[in-house]
C-alpha cells in the first residue's frame, strides 16, 4: 500500500486556538479525521506527525524515507522560512513532498513570502485551509501512478 507522511510543525497543535481569524476553528486532530477518511477513499496510508522542534521533524523524515514512504505532505509551520536543515533534509531523500500552509502566506507579512523547503517540493499548495492538504493527498495518490 503506498504509504504517505504528514508532517506538521511548531505551532500546528494549537490550530482551533491559536489566531482563528487566521487559521480557523478547526483542530488538528480534525484534520487527521479528515485525512483518514481520504485517504481510505484512495487506499492510502497516512503517518501523522507533529513537532514544535526541528530536529524531530528531521529524524520524522528520514524514519519515513528508510521505511519506504513514497512521499508526505508537509507543513513546516515557521521552519518554512527559517530551516536549512530541514530543507536538506528533505532534499536528501527520495520522498516526494508537497508542501502545504493553511493561511495565504502572501496575504501575511513579507517575511512569509519566502520559503527555503519550496524549492525541495513538488508543489506547494497556500491559503485553500484544510482542503490543501486534501489536495496534497490526491496528488501524491495520483503521482505515485505515473
Amino acid at each position: 500500500m503506498l504509504k504517505i507522511g504528514i508532517l506538521n510543525g511548531p505551532n500546528l497543535n494549537r490550530l482551533g486556538i491559536r489566531e482563528p481569524e487566521i487559521y480557523g476553528y478547526e483542530t488538528l486532530n480534525d484534520l487527521k479525521h479528515i485525512l483518514v477518511d481520504e485517504s481510505h477513499r484512495l487506499d492510502v496510508d497516512v503517518d501523522f506527525f507533529q513537532s514544535n522542534h526541528e530536529g524531530e521533524m528531521i529524524d520524522k523524515i528520514y524514519e519515513w524515507a528508510d521505511a519506504g514512504f513514497f512521499g508526505m505532505i508537509t507543513n513546516p509551520g515557521a521552519y518554512t522560512h527559517t530551516s536549512i536543515a530541514l530543507r536538506d533534509a528533505i532534499s536528501s531523500t527520495n520522498l516526494k513532498n508537497v508542501e502545504v500552509h493553511i493561511s495565504n502566506v502572501y496575504k501575511r507579512e513579507e517575511f512569509r513570502h519566502t520559503s527555503l523547503t519550496a524549492p525541495v517540493s513538488q508543489g506547494i499548495i497556500s491559503g485553500l485551509g484544510f482542503y490543501g492538504y486534501v489536495a496534497a493527498l490526491h496528488y501524491l495518490a495520483q503521482a505515485n501512478h505515473k
